[in-house]
């Protein structure tokens, strides 16, 4: 299968699972109490979804330039990628994927939306500590080390 092909279905399986799908069954779950359109809370809600949607598929061309792979731990980057947006920030897909789902809290005004994104942001920080910067670490060495004392894991 091809890079473009691996890196759309892994872009469909896991940040549309997060983003989409999971905050679908909670909308179904727990119904937006207020029906009243504020028409510009929902557009700057609608910018920072179009925000991190740009930020998502930057790193995916990015990972597919440069990177040789995909997002997806199961099928990892052959190359540190340290170029565009990771000049500033070592994470930055995930930023996307929580800056999309805030703004979804946002426009659906939903706290149950809102507390599903904390609680996502938090798997994120722990699964980069835990398993990604290792894994990065062992894989790409002293470049990767390097490249942590240069970038933020965040802003």
């Amino acid at each position: 299968m091809s890079l473009f092909a691996r890196n759309l279905f892994f872009l469909i399986l896991q940040p549309g699972t997060v983003v989409v799908l999971i905050p679908y069954f909670i909308l179904v779950k727990w119904p937006i109490l207020s029906r009243n359109p504020f028409l510009v809370w929902r557009l700057l809600a609608l910018l920072l979804f179009i925000t991190g949607l740009a930020v998502l598929v930057h790193c995916i061309w990015l990972f597919i330039r440069f990177g040789k792979g995909t997002l997806s731990p199961f099928d990892p980057t052959r190359h540190l990628v340290d170029q565009g947006i990771y000049r500033y920030t070592r994470n930055p897909m995930y930023l996307g994927v929580l800056s999309m789902l805030f703004s979804e809290s946002l426009f659906f005004k939903s706290i149950h939306l809102f507390f599903y994104t904390l609680i996502i942001g938090i798997i994120f920080e722990l699964f980069i500590r835990i398993h990604e910067e290792p894994r990065m670490k062992k894989h790409f060495g002293p470049e990767y080390s390097e490249y942590q004392k240069k970038v933020r894991r965040w802003f």
